[in-house]
């Protein structure tokens, strides 16, 4: 016999990108730089799938899936390219995203840390840095007060353990 499966009202059911693996041209990153140093990867992100341009054929995708739901990262080195200096077009561009997805009839699902971190706070010693948790709460309270209106779910740090194992156990990612 089989039993059907059944899901609570409001469960969300969705998909999930980062944003350095699918917007392109992320260059004020450490991921950039590291993808960039001779040896380190086959093939550097570039373009990737310029999905910071072609968003709405993307969210197109997800909504045709009949998905309720998008989780995607906001891209910490775009919003904050320099210490203390934040994009008003970078944050205008996830209002855009994120507008879009509610069009859509999907619940924005917003990632503030999805691996890469700002150039200047790699430089600046990444997650070791004795002012990190400082720079992390600025950047974390400018997107809250450009977009907090329209996100759904917030997220803070995605998969803290690969940035640690991968990075710092095996070298293969940032900050090797």
């Amino acid at each position: 016999m089989t039993t059907a499966l059944t899901f609570p009202q409001g469960f969300l059911w969705g998909t999930a990108t980062a944003a350095h693996q699918i917007e392109g041209n992320n260059t004020n990153s450490d991921w950039w730089r590291f993808e960039h140093e001779a040896g380190r990867v086959k093939e550097p992100s570039g373009d990737a799938c310029d999905s910071f341009h072609l968003y709405e054929r993307d969210l197109d995708i997800v909504a045709s899936l009949g998905l309720n739901s998008y989780r995607f990262s906001i891209e910490w080195a775009r919003i904050e390219p320099a210490e203390g200096e934040f994009s008003r077009a970078s944050l205008n561009h996830y209002r855009r995203v994120l507008e879009a997805c509610i069009a859509r009839g999907l619940v924005p699902v917003v990632t503030l840390h999805h691996f890469t971190l700002p150039q200047w706070v790699a430089d600046a010693g990444g997650f070791e840095a004795p002012k990190i948790v400082q720079w992390l709460g600025r950047y974390a309270q400018q997107v809250g007060q450009a977009l907090g209106d329209l996100i759904g779910v917030g997220c803070t740090i995605n998969e803290p353990n690969i940035v640690a194992v991968m990075g710092y156990r095996y070298g293969v990612f940032p900050p090797a």
